[in-house]
């Protein structure tokens, strides 16, 4: 079930949901890179959204998580790293659609936006589903540079 290793952090709104998925990837067989936060003291997320995404792009990790309170900056920031596509999700059917058409790499969420129950079924999506390949899709990635 594992496929490696897994990058993950948040901002200070997010410790929480962080550290119940990566208990959750660890019970899986992955391996979590924990970039932070690791406490409610207010931090800047475009560093946590940066560190993901150049653990990514590196290839130090197979795919990424960022968490923050809408999961908007954080993924902006992730995004700002050349080869990570990181999509904000906010249920199944949007983290599905960002693995199959989109083959996200860094899945985005906001702790003030859904419920950890929701959350949790993120995680299971953005990791049970694959990207559906296909010549449109390959070619509308390839555009995104």
């Amino acid at each position: 079930m594992s496929e490696g290793t897994i990058a993950i952090a948040s901002d200070h709104a997010g410790p929480s949901l962080k550290d119940i998925f990566k208990a959750k990837l660890e019970e899986r067989g992955y391996t979590v890179l924990d970039l932070g936060t690791h406490g409610e003291e207010s931090v800047d997320y475009p560093d946590y959204g940066k560190a993901v995404g150049e653990a990514v792009a590196s290839g130090e990790a197979d795919r990424g998580i960022v968490i923050c309170g809408t999961g908007i900056g954080i993924s902006i920031a992730a995004n700002r790293i050349p080869g990570v596509r990181a999509a904000v999700c906010h249920d199944v059917t949007s983290t599905k659609l960002a693995r199959e058409h989109n083959d996200a790499n860094v899945m985005a969420l906001g702790v003030r936006v859904i419920g950890p129950e929701v959350a949790l079924d993120c995680l299971d999506a953005f990791f049970a589903t694959e990207f559906s390949g296909g010549e449109r899709h390959v070619r509308r990635i390839g555009k995104l540079g």
